[in-house]
């Protein structure tokens, strides 16, 4: 509310640099050829795809260019990014035509990936994705692994639904 009311009191203050922000932002972001994340113009293929710091031999599937953002985040993964710009929804017409999933089976082989892991949500599409993206990649021989499904950090086991306790169960690991 407060900032509503600061663009009605100095419209030309405020709008002006947001417009100028939001016309730098169209000339200047780009989607990365290669993994679909955001660059810079001239800056095609993107920084991730071209450190060579990077582990090349992992390549992680995420829904969208924001999730690498969080990935990139949590600093628990120095791989490779592939974002398919969604996720397969019958319901909402989203089919494997309309995701970046038909030049997955290349870039494995082109790039040779030893595995693929695919960091999607845990909805009934995110499921239906990762098994059709597993369907894609198996015939290669590459190893397919998924994020593991379980409780949230600071949270207890009262606050959780049945299904993410299942998952959580079936997910344990040693300690």
């Amino acid at each position: 509310m407060r900032a509503a009311l600061a663009l009605v009191r100095e419209p030309l203050r405020l709008l002006e640099p947001l417009a100028s922000a939001l016309e730098e932002a169209r000339r200047e972001v780009r989607v990365c050829s290669r993994c679909g994340s955001f660059t810079v113009a001239g800056e095609d293929p993107c920084k991730n795809c071209t450190d060579p710091s990077r582990d090349a031999s992992i390549l992680c599937i995420v829904e969208d260019p924001a999730d690498i953002v969080t990935i990139e985040a949590s600093g628990a993964y120095r791989g490779r990014y592939h974002a398919l710009g969604g996720k397969l929804s019958p319901s909402r017409k989203v089919g494997p035509e309309k995701l970046r999933l038909d030049v997955l089976p290349r870039r494995i082989a082109d790039e040779g990936f030893k595995e693929v892991l695919l960091a999607l949500s845990t909805d009934m599409d995110g499921d239906a994705t990762a098994l059709y993206i597993a369907g894609l990649v198996k015939p290669s021989g590459v190893k397919i692994s998924r994020l593991a499904f379980g409780l949230p950090a600071d949270s207890g086991i009262a606050y959780s639904d049945p299904l993410t306790l299942r998952r959580a169960i079936r997910g344990r690991m040693d300690v």
